[in-house]
C-alpha cells in the first residue's frame, strides 16, 4: 500500500484547534479539525469514512469557506490508492 507522506499545515493547524475550540463549530467541523490535527505531526493517514465525509463537504455548496478548508487538507493527506 502506497503511503501518503504529507502532514497538516501551521495555518490548517491553528484553523483546526480555534474550531475545536469554538463552542458554535459544527460537529462536521470539528470531525474533520480533530482529523486534521491528529495528522499534524505524524505519519497518520485519513480514514476512508473521514475520506468520504471530507470529500461530500467539497463537493456540497452547504458548507463554510473553513469547513471546506479543513475537508480538502484531510483529504489531501488520504490514502494515496484509494
Amino acid at each position: 500500500m502506497s503511503k501518503n507522506s504529507k502532514k497538516t499545515s501551521n495555518n490548517i493547524s491553528s484553523l483546526a484547534s480555534d474550531v475545536l475550540r469554538d463552542s458554535s463549530s459544527s460537529k462536521i467541523q470539528k470531525q474533520l479539525a480533530a482529523s486534521a490535527l491528529s495528522q499534524t505531526k505524524s505519519d497518520k493517514q485519513t480514514g476512508s469514512q473521514m475520506e468520504t465525509k471530507a470529500s461530500q463537504v467539497l463537493q456540497s455548496e452547504k458548507y463554510s469557506d473553513t469547513t471546506k478548508s479543513l475537508a480538502a487538507s484531510v483529504l489531501s493527506q488520504s490514502n494515496k490508492e484509494r
